[in-house]
């Protein structure tokens, strides 16, 4: 494990400065959180100002994060040191560490909190980890370089993507086997299920497309192609996606064509496209759920877009290469 002075450092001098004001960092207040890829940190702002609040040192390259049911505590992926590192949200800092996972980058949290369902992108398996016993349940074999990982609200099924072999995944989570292999786009990547359970979405990052899968029938109803104006198919690259709380718009980030698309989620039309930062990435909806929140890879920054304006108000810092946007959005 490689956790230097430097991060140590920096950890203790975040603790110190969470100890005057602890309640900033309480469960639900909004705050934003950002993983940088290429200096190993979580950086925090204020939902509502933006400011950067704090930084918190993890292990290195961190990717995906995600929150516990409770919001307590916020888990992050840390593919070159093979763990996933476990903030306390309310100390900001890192509490425990989830070691002998093997290139952890994608992964989802149970909703009973128990189980993180891991994708392991370099053994092309899928890993059932006991967070308590700190061990893996199992490990299913799945296509090449798996990546997004779903789990349904129920805690019964997860999806899983392989990019290589341009397939999604249904896993039963009781049996712990795989119930159908359904064909997509080129390098599938990230996942967003509607409201009511029954359509799958799935970005495609090399066909420039969303496929959409209806989950009672496990076959591709419909796909959505992207086609901003001035760049070649190429460099369209859709990987983040966000449906609307509402359930009108779906929200997909264009990678190398810096943009975000604004989907109709009913009629699935490309309604417009918001030009953002430089590889857009990662994705996430403010807690009022008028802003977007989008990481841009090779621009070092996260732009903050309005909604009902299609428009980008500003752009903010977020580390080197940020990956990942979550916000602390349960209800107080």
């Amino acid at each position: 494990m490689r956790f230097n002075r430097y991060k140590q450092a920096r950890l203790a001098v975040a603790a110190a400065c969470l100890a005057a004001s602890p309640a900033l960092f309480a469960a639900g207040t909004g705050n934003v959180y950002v993983s940088s890829e290429d200096d190993d940190l979580v950086t925090v702002f204020d939902g509502q100002s933006m400011d950067r609040i704090d930084t918190i040192a993890v292990s290195e390259r961190p990717r995906w994060l995600a929150f516990s049911p409770d919001h307590k505590k916020l888990y992050v992926a840390c593919g070159d040191d093979d763990s996933i590192d476990v903030i306390d949200v309310e100390q900001g800092k890192v509490v425990d560490r989830l070691t002998d996972i093997d290139d952890p980058e994608i992964f989802a949290i149970g909703p009973d909190g128990r189980h993180l369902y891991i994708s392991n992108e370099d053994d092309a398996q899928f890993t059932i980890y006991d967070i308590d016993a700190k061990k893996a349940v199992t490990r299913i074999d799945v296509g090449q370089e798996p990546e997004g990982v779903l789990v349904t609200p129920d805690g019964k099924t997860a999806y899983v993507t392989s990019e290589v072999a341009n397939m999604v995944h249904r896993v039963n989570l009781d049996s712990h086997e795989i119930e159908a292999n359904i064909v997509v786009g080129n390098r599938p990547r990230r996942f967003a299920l509607s409201a009511d359970g029954n359509t799958l979405w799935v970005t495609n990052e090399l066909s420039g497309s969303v496929s959409l899968i209806d989950t009672q029938t496990n076959e591709v109803s419909d796909t959505i192609e992207f086609k901003p104006q001035g760049f070649r198919p190429e460099d369209v690259t859709p990987v983040g996606i966000k449906l609307s709380e509402d359930g009108q718009s779906a929200f997909v980030t264009l990678g190398r064509a810096n943009h975000v698309a604004f989907v109709n989620a009913k009629t699935h039309a490309v309604e417009d496209y918001v030009l953002v930062g430089d590889r857009a990435w990662g994705i996430a909806q403010s807690r009022d759920g008028k802003q977007l929140y989008i990481t841009n890879g090779l621009s070092d920054d996260m732009s903050i877009v309005d909604i009902a304006a299609h428009k980008t108000l500003r752009s903010v810092p977020a580390g080197r290469v940020p990956h990942s946007v979550v916000i602390d959005t349960l209800a107080e």
